[in-house]
């Protein structure tokens, strides 16, 4: 494979209350850098970009409904680890032709940023996701 990860992009972590923990980040030097919604299973979800520096971290909060998952998790709560790739479709395509297991049909556009996203995720050998991420 040719395709190259730039860096590493964000460690994502699901939270139970979004403002609680945007407070937490700040408290502890983190600036907001972004906030958007998202739709999930039917319900809307939104998310927080939390920067200090050069480390970027994605706080979540899903509807409602899948907030018990959330506060009941044994396992932690980092959910993903993305990687920041400069052409998401090359990415895809050279992970698809590897035979890599990846859990989206193609790469998925979100509204966050000034102009989106596109990311996917594959399965590490432990279950661990990987997410390849390009900022639009």
């Amino acid at each position: 494979m040719n395709f190259k990860i730039s860096h590493l992009q964000h460690v994502g972590i699901p939270v139970s209350d979004l403002s609680v923990s945007e407070t937490f980040y700040s408290r502890l030097g983190f600036t907001k850098v972004m906030a958007a919604g998202f739709d999930h299973r039917g319900g809307k979800g939104k998310v927080a970009m939390m920067r200090s520096k050069e480390i970027l971290i994605e706080i979540y909060q899903l509807p409602d409904f899948e907030l018990e998952e959330i506060r009941n998790r044994k396992n932690g709560h980092i959910d993903h680890i993305a990687f920041d790739v400069p052409d998401i479709q090359d990415a895809y395509e050279q992970l698809k032709e590897a035979s890599f297991h990846i859990l989206e049909e193609g790469p998925v556009f979100l509204p966050f940023w000034e102009n989106g996203c596109k990311y996917f995720n594959i399965l590490g050998p432990d279950g661990e996701r990987l997410e390849f991420n390009q900022i639009l």
